[in-house]
């Protein structure tokens, strides 16, 4: 059918876009053009349009009339704005998944154990996202599929990989921050929603 394969397209578009933006093939203030991405990937301008649209909403690019479409030049407190939000969609995700991962918290080891290695490597692109892939499972634990949504719509891979490359905010300690987490739910904390969003919110760059 017509309209899955659409909307696979915009996603590989999309994502075409969002790898430019974080490694840094387009600059903060450079301009994107739509047609000489339609061109490179041998597509038409309409999913171009759609997936730019979608990055607008994240407020990773911005629009002009006659002035085409831009990175946006990010400073640290646009960053940090996201976090406040962030944290306390994963403060109400925690309790709300604080009986099920005190029984069993086996979806967040992995990621974990993935952060000892990027964590000894230096590997910062593994770092982002074993530790997104941490949370999204914490969200997911929560059980609420409305939550879980809007979490991901923040985008908090791309703003997490862009608060490294742009500000050079960098943890610590990845592993053992998240690992600390892991015990605060086995040992049934009861404030595991503040430990949650006090961790969210020390991963927030300074402006």
């Amino acid at each position: 059918m017509s309209p899955p394969v659409v909307h696979s397209l915009r996603q590989q578009i999309r994502e075409h876009i969002l790898e430019g933006i974080v490694s840094g093939r387009w600059q903060p203030g450079e301009r994107i053009v739509e047609r000489r991405i339609a061109v490179e990937l041998d597509v038409s301008q309409t999913p171009v349009r759609e997936a730019l649209r979608e990055l607008e909403a994240l407020r990773l690019i911005e629009s002009a009339p006659n002035k085409g479409v831009r990175v946006r030049a990010l400073s640290a407190a646009d960053l940090e704005e996201i976090y406040p939000v962030r944290a306390g969609l994963e403060q109400i995700a925690a309790e709300l998944a604080a009986d099920r991962l005190a029984r069993d918290a086996s979806a967040l080891v992995p990621e974990v154990a993935a952060l000892h290695r990027a964590d000894r490597l230096g590997d910062a692109e593994a770092q982002v996202g074993h530790t997104v892939a941490f949370h999204r499972e914490l969200v997911k634990a929560s059980g609420n599929s409305v939550l879980l949504h809007t979490w991901e719509s923040l985008g908090i891979e791309v703003w997490t990989a862009l608060s490294i490359r742009w500000l050079g905010t960098r943890q610590r300690a990845y592993a053992e921050e998240h690992q600390d987490l892991i015990d605060a739910f086995l040992r049934r904390d009861p404030h595991i929603g503040r430990l949650v969003k006090e961790h969210v919110l020390n991963c927030a760059p300074r402006a």
